[in-house]
């Protein structure tokens, strides 16, 4: 994905799943993105996320207030947002990246998790 890849930071292969999320999975996949209030390239995150869950079947895009869920951003080693984290349908972890993404890195990151 666009933005700095941190896989190597994140530990890919694990991850939050629906209870550590507060929220249900998607079929397919899960786009996981941390927010906070006054981040600018949040609110562009949300849209490219919201866009490609609603054009992709089966898959869920979930916004995290990072500041509301400071135990899940310390569990999972966020240190800046936007932090989007790419969960297959099991919840695990396959792609995380930092920044604002592009919409054809966020699809492409998708392949990897369905």
């Amino acid at each position: 994905m666009s933005g700095r890849d941190e896989a190597e930071a994140g530990g890919c292969g694990t991850g939050p799943g629906a209870a550590g999320l507060g929220a249900p999975l998607g079929e397919r996949a899960t786009l996981v993105q941390f927010s906070s209030a006054f981040c600018a390239p949040c609110r562009a995150t949300r849209r490219v996320l919201g866009e490609v869950a609603a054009m992709v079947p089966g898959v869920a895009h979930v916004e995290i207030d990072a500041e509301a869920r400071l135990d899940l951003v310390r569990a999972l080693g966020i240190v800046k947002t936007p932090t989007v984290l790419v969960l297959d349908a099991h919840g695990r972890e396959v792609r995380r990246a930092a920044g604002q993404p592009r919409r054809a890195d966020v699809i492409a990151a998708l392949g990897e998790a369905v």
